[in-house]
């Protein structure tokens, strides 16, 4: 359910020489990190995900710069903009996710539950419907 998607605030420690955040596995997020990715140098007016997946979990974090991710399970859509790097919005299964709205110099780092794999993908949007419809 979209409501299981939420925001997950992580430790910061300021200093007069810079912040740092810091995430720990099964400590400040709910699932052992088994894959981290990241996009960066976003073309203004581009949108990413644009998928759901089955099983995987993930954490959206907006590292640098802001962007807007807008989750639908079906029934329900919420947009969220991230824009704090102490951050993050944790996308349970089974939720169709689009980020959009990237500023400029935005990197977007993604923590995942497991590593990749194509089946566990939804890529188009009606099958991800269909398939809500009939679980």
């Amino acid at each position: 359910m979209i409501d299981d998607c939420i925001t997950i605030k992580f430790p910061i420690i300021e200093d007069n020489r810079g912040n740092l955040t810091f995430i720990e596995n099964s400590n400040h997020i709910p699932f052992d990190i088994k894959r981290v990715y990241y996009l960066s140098d976003i073309p203004k007016g581009s949108e990413r995900g644009g998928h759901a997946h089955k099983k995987l979990k993930q954490i959206i974090i907006a590292v640098s710069g802001s962007f807007d991710v807008v989750i639908d399970d079906g029934s329900n859509q919420k947009t969220i903009n991230l824009c704090q790097s102490n951050e993050g919005l944790l996308i349970v299964p089974m939720i169709w996710r689009e980020l959009k709205n990237f500023s400029m110099g935005a990197v977007c780092l993604v923590l995942a539950s497991d590593f990749f794999l194509e089946s566990d993908y939804y890529r188009d949007k009606e099958n991800f419907i269909e398939d809500k419809r009939i679980k």
